[in-house]
């Protein structure tokens, strides 16, 4: 069981900066790709970001491919999001994921963990 607790979420104004963190514990977090998803009110959850578990392989959306830069560090078990140029439509509840495969990094139903989700609000 892995359990996944992210932090760094906040209210930011537009063209500000925040970087979430994603820490892992309960399982073994190399043996993980894992992923960004956001949810904004009335909306579906929305894939975001994802990484290989060596790193190796990274995937965006096309919506912060430019803005944003997904990292993580094995021997922290923890896996980070970096978000510039923050826009108001940026603003949702920020999810980070555990996927014990590396297919499909973009598909929610392929993660099998999940962390309770960071707000990030962005004023304009």
């Amino acid at each position: 069981q892995v359990e996944l607790v992210e932090s760094g979420g906040g209210l930011v104004q537009a063209g500000g900066s925040l970087r979430l963190s994603c820490a892992a514990s309960g399982g073994i977090f190399s043996r993980y790709a894992m992923g960004w998803f956001r949810q904004a009110p009335g909306k579906e959850r929305e894939f975001v970001a994802a990484i290989t578990w060596s790193g190796g392989t990274i995937y965006y959306a096309d919506s912060v491919k430019g803005r944003s830069t997904i990292s993580r560090d094995n021997a922290k078990n923890t896996v980070y999001l970096q978000m510039n140029s923050l826009k108001p439509e940026d603003t949702a509840v920020y999810y980070c994921a555990a996927n014990p495969t590396i297919l499909r990094l973009r598909t929610a139903g392929e993660y099998d963990y999940w962390g309770q989700g960071t707000q990030v609000t962005v004023s304009s």
